[in-house]
């Protein structure tokens, strides 16, 4: 009797685990059964990845991948670096890594490495289906940690591509990059670099931001001066040779140098920004000056401190308050020469190429020695005029014996050398042509405070030939894009724009004009 009693118990329990294994097995095939209906296959440049889960892939970022691809290639054909080591420290998906092994000549070891384990399963499953593992390692490791440990070993480049700020990664990069090297660094938090919470920009880069219409370059100069104070701190400094702003981030490519002796000259590189509040001029006062030993003739430096201030308490403009920002690296954002070498190197092989072809294109025109930028609408904003066309306000400004430039960063952009008295000058000519309302001229306001000054020049508003530059009459694909889906970092770039959303803006572009032209034939 107790026989059949312990048989029954066994058979009971068998009968529990075969429904148990049989739930789990069923379980796991509907697991596997969504995972494949999950994975997503991508091709990118002469890559080819699959993706599952919540490993992120942004397409929009194309762009700056492309841009990448071009710059490692020119930078180790410019500078005779072959065999070239590369850490990829933030990788996801492995396809930058994967992309740069089949694409770039002179690349010989790269570690794509990520701190997600299941990230780094995915990039071993897609270094293998790709053919690179004789290139790309695949690593598990925390980013800053990973590169404190190869101070000593170090790469020829480091890509720092981090949802949002990249300040915590900098302080190893700068340490792990070779003497001449290359750090690829990209930024992503642009509401803290372009002004809305300074106090924060502070905290995360050592500069506090301001809400000026050139906030795109505001944030490229923030974020090298970051990166300079991290160099610095070892020994080290950096050259820029290329600052791009584009879409929802910005990006630098610098290269990274040793010697305590050069260190001393950054204080030269940098200045503070007085900002003003109501018509958005800006001044710079340097950090240091550099004085030439004349005496000597030995072409010695001497270090030293301006004098200053460097403006008054108020806009001598328009009489508002002004904001003090800073500092930020007020030396050149790009190396010229290394602008042409990447215009040869371009391929139109490249994905977004034709993009890549007008940014570079319009950067080689920038002025180099002109900070920061005004742009034509908030010109004519300010004073409540007529919009001038842009190039006769180039051409004025040329007229007047200044030189001007666009920038990459913004459409109606005017980089001058002009004092900014001198553009004001110019606007006042254009009101006296084109009066403003009195209405629009209430007392104190920016408008009747600079139009109630009599200009000091008679602006010459002839349209000169070299006023419209060779990109904008070759038609050059020359700035960004409107906003389309996966326009921004993370997961906010499925959030942010949906197609629905795209073109239901598309619909509404120029609907009110539309409406307004429809009353007036009633």
């Amino acid at each position: 009797m107790r026989y059949a009693t312990n048989f029954t118990v066994i058979m009971c329990h068998m009968w529990w685990v075969r429904n148990i294994t049989s739930k789990i097995n069923r379980i796991l095939m509907r697991m596997e059964v969504a995972a494949e209906k999950n994975v997503k296959v991508i091709e990118e440049g002469s890559a080819k990845i699959k993706t599952a889960g919540n490993v992120f892939y942004n397409p929009v970022q194309e762009f700056n991948r492309d841009l990448s691809v071009l710059v490692l290639q020119t930078f180790s054909k410019t500078f005779e670096r072959s065999n070239l080591s590369i850490l990829e420290a933030l990788s996801a998906t492995g396809l930058r890594s994967i992309r740069y092994a089949k694409e770039i000549e002179a690349v010989e070891k790269i570690v794509a490495n990520d701190i997600s384990i299941k990230a780094v399963q995915d990039i071993k499953v897609n270094i293998d289906e790709n053919g690179v593992s004789d290139i790309v390692q695949a690593n598990q490791s925390d980013a800053t940690m990973f590169m404190y440990e190869n101070r000593r070993k170090q790469f020829d480049a480091i890509d720092l591509d981090p949802y949002g700020c990249p300040s915590i990664f900098l302080d190893g990069a700068v340490q792990a990059v070779k003497d001449g090297g290359l750090l690829l660094v990209t930024a992503t938090d642009m509401a803290v670099l372009a002004g809305n919470s300074p106090e924060t920009c502070y905290a995360k880069y050592g500069s506090v931001s301001l809400k000026t219409r050139s906030c795109h370059e505001m944030a490229l100069r923030i974020l090298l001066q970051s990166i300079e104070s991290h160099a610095n701190r070892y020994g080290r400094y950096i050259q820029p040779l290329l600052s791009i702003s584009a879409d929802f981030y910005v990006r630098v490519f610098v290269r990274v140098f040793s010697g305590a002796q050069k260190c001393k000259y950054t204080t030269s590189k940098l200045s503070m920004v007085y900002h003003c509040t109501g018509c958005d001029s800006t001044n710079l006062q340097p950090l240091g000056i550099l004085k030439k030993n004349d005496k000597k003739n030995n072409h010695q430096v001497k270090f030293a401190l301006p004098t200053g201030p460097f403006t008054a308490s108020v806009c001598l403009n328009c009489k508002h308050p002004l904001h003090m920002g800073g500092p930020i690296w007020s030396a050149p954002l790009h190396d010229k020469e290394f602008i042409r070498n990447l215009l040869d190197g371009a391929s139109d092989k490249l994905g977004t190429f034709e993009r890549i072809w007008g940014v570079l294109n319009v950067i080689g025109e920038e002025l180099e020695d002109s900070p920061l930028y005004y742009t034509l609408e908030k010109l004519a904003g300010t004073l409540h005029c007529e919009t001038p066309p842009l190039l006769a306000i180039r051409s004025a400004i040329m007229n007047a014996g200044y030189r001007v430039s666009a920038t990459h960063m913004h459409k109606t952009s005017i980089k001058t050398d002009a004092p900014s008295n001198v553009v004001w000058d110019i606007m006042r000519c254009w009101c006296k042509d084109h009066p403003v309302s009195e209405k629009r001229q209430f007392e104190g306001s920016p408008a009747k405070n600079i139009l109630s000054v009599e200009p000091n020049i008679k602006a010459d508003f002839t349209i000169l030939p070299d006023a419209n530059p060779a990109s904008r009459k070759n038609g050059y694909l020359r700035f960004q894009m409107n906003p389309q889906t996966h326009w921004g970092p993370g997961t906010r770039a499925t959030a942010m724009v949906g197609e629905e959303k795209i073109n239901k803006s598309k619909r509404n572009q120029g609907k009110r004009k539309r409406e307004e032209s429809v009353e007036s034939t009633k």
